[in-house]
């Protein structure tokens, strides 16, 4: 039995429900907050998602997409075994657990539950820096390591469609948008919840 831990209007977990839907793979939700017990007593770091197949419990959002697609979807596209399109994949990785992360994500999340003012401005000023550097990155290309999609696509999706909803437009953005539809084109996409509570 597969079981997935988490608010399903983080994007930290939409990403494992994207791939999960993807994959065509059963599992069940547990609809479940940071910190809370039962999420403590699976990862001592309070975060979510965490996630179980069978024996195994997996923390960590991006490792639990490395385990999916090396385990149900191996020699895929989406995690490429070769040096250089892993490498391409981790990078992105990285973009996801930092810039956006603290640039968007962060300024969505001090929006909508009205953190301190500095805060905001902080996190707002980080992700007016990336995403000219995404808008660049996605203008000679078509998914973010080349033609076709991979797990970094799956990782950053979510909080690059929702970062209006903290006050960094994607007006000026053709390139994230055109690349947005096309994440959302995908066979099994499913869509992120609107936001009704806080979420990490």
């Amino acid at each position: 039995m597969r079981v997935l831990y988490g608010l399903a209007v983080s994007g930290h977990v939409h990403r494992v429900r994207l791939f999960l839907s993807i994959l065509k793979l059963d599992y069940r939700a547990v609809e479940v907050a940071p910190h809370d017990p039962v999420v403590e007593a699976l990862n001592p770091l309070g975060q979510i998602p965490v996630f179980q197949d069978g024996d195994l419990t997996l923390c960590d959002s991006n490792a639990i997409l490395v385990y999916l697609a090396r385990k149900y979807a191996p020699g895929s596209s989406w995690l490429p075994t070769d040096p250089i399109g892993e490498a391409h994949v981790q990078r992105w990785f990285s973009i996801a657990a930092g810039e956006i992360r603290f640039g968007l994500a962060a300024a969505r999340a001090a929006t909508l539950w009205k953190h301190p003012k500095e805060e905001l401005l902080a996190a707002q000023a980080r992700g007016r820096r990336f995403l000219p550097i995404l808008e660049k990155a996605l203008t000679d290309r078509t998914f973010l390591t080349g033609t076709g999609p991979t797990l970094a696509d799956l990782a950053c999706y979510a909080y690059v469609a929702r970062a209006p909803e903290g006050g960094l437009s994607l007006d000026a953005c053709p390139s994230i948008r055109n690349w947005l539809h096309r994440v959302e084109a995908l066979p099994g996409f499913v869509s992120m919840p609107e936001t009704q509570e806080p979420f990490v």
